[in-house]
């Protein structure tokens, strides 16, 4: 009852002023979240959202004691010259959040083996970081159940990590970009009805399919152009980790092929989308289609 949130591009910022406003129900504080609030950077949005960005100034001036104002802005900064912002920078505490990069994870998971003094295999480490995307939070998830793994031996081990942590949906369909791109059919299909087993929507499992290479073929193209890791990472807005796994993936395969399963996998949604074929016989017919014409093109040159 004391939590609210408002996103500005859809929200007057006045309402969440009123809530900002509201002395807490049965507790201490209030807790009112103001997401996209675009008019504090220098972008031109246009909306049909009228904002009373006065107001807002004179609640920063004199903020309400018992609210916590949290503003979420996903912008690479702020406009400095507005009033506005210049009295946000001296009344709020500023928190950035970025992206963690590959190392400060290893470096958390680590540390917090070490303070159990628990070792963890170079191959154990890894698998962990393929299975959960890098991501640190989901890493970090994971550990409680292997520390209890490890409680005796004090160690973990490849075996513990594949036993233990569940591939996400998307190292799954990173398992299937690699079926695909090597021409394995047979695998590639039987890891598509396991997906669909699991409940997996077919449309869901394509559109992260097409996600990847549409990712593959970007990486591919930009650091042909001479683009390093890092910043490929912070151009495609992509985590580094997925961007290391697309280079790694990119250099074993030409443009033509990633561009071929790009499109035959764009044609597959179509179809999804526009018939009533079944899904599972669609992905059957583009890895038939892909594979064949791959074949041919290696065949013919």
């Amino acid at each position: 009852m004391n939590v609210g949130s408002y996103d500005m591009e859809s929200t007057p910022v006045a309402v969440a002023l009123d809530d900002a406003m509201s002395a807490p129900f049965f507790g201490e504080r209030r807790l009112v979240f103001v997401n996209h609030p675009y008019f504090l950077t220098g972008e031109n949005k246009k909306t049909k959202v009228e904002h009373d960005l006065d107001s807002l100034q004179r609640y920063f001036e004199h903020p309400e004691p018992s609210t916590i104002l949290v503003l979420m802005a996903p912008y690479e900064k702020l406009d400095a010259r507005k009033k506005l912002v210049k009295t946000l920078k001296k009344q709020a505490t500023i928190v950035e959040i970025n992206q963690v990069s590959e190392r400060e994870t290893q470096g958390y998971v680590q540390a917090a083996l070490d303070a159990k003094q628990i070792s963890i295999d170079a191959d154990a480490l890894q698998e962990l970081f393929n299975r959960t995307d890098g991501q640190l939070g989901l890493v970090m998830g994971q550990l409680p159940k292997l520390m209890i793994y490890a409680a005796q031996s004090q160690r973990i081990d490849l075996a513990a990590v594949q036993a233990l942590v569940t591939k996400s949906l998307t190292q799954n369909v990173f398992d299937l970009v690699n079926n695909v791109l090597r021409y394995q059919t047979q695998a590639a299909v039987e890891l598509y009805h396991e997906l669909v087993a699991a409940q997996e929507a077919p449309l869901k499992i394509n559109a992260i399919l097409l996600g990847q290479f549409r990712l593959l073929l970007q990486v591919k193209i930009l650091a042909r152009a001479g683009y390093s890791q890092g910043s490929l990472a912070s151009t495609l807005k992509v985590h580094p980790y997925r961007v290391k796994l697309a280079m790694q993936t990119v250099r074993h395969f030409d443009q033509v092929a990633l561009r071929a399963a790009y499109l035959g996998l764009l044609q597959t949604e179509v179809q999804m989308k526009t018939t009533q074929r079944d899904p599972e016989l669609l992905f059957e017919l583009f890895m038939v289609q892909f594979v064949n014409e791959r074949r041919g093109a290696v065949t013919a040159r």
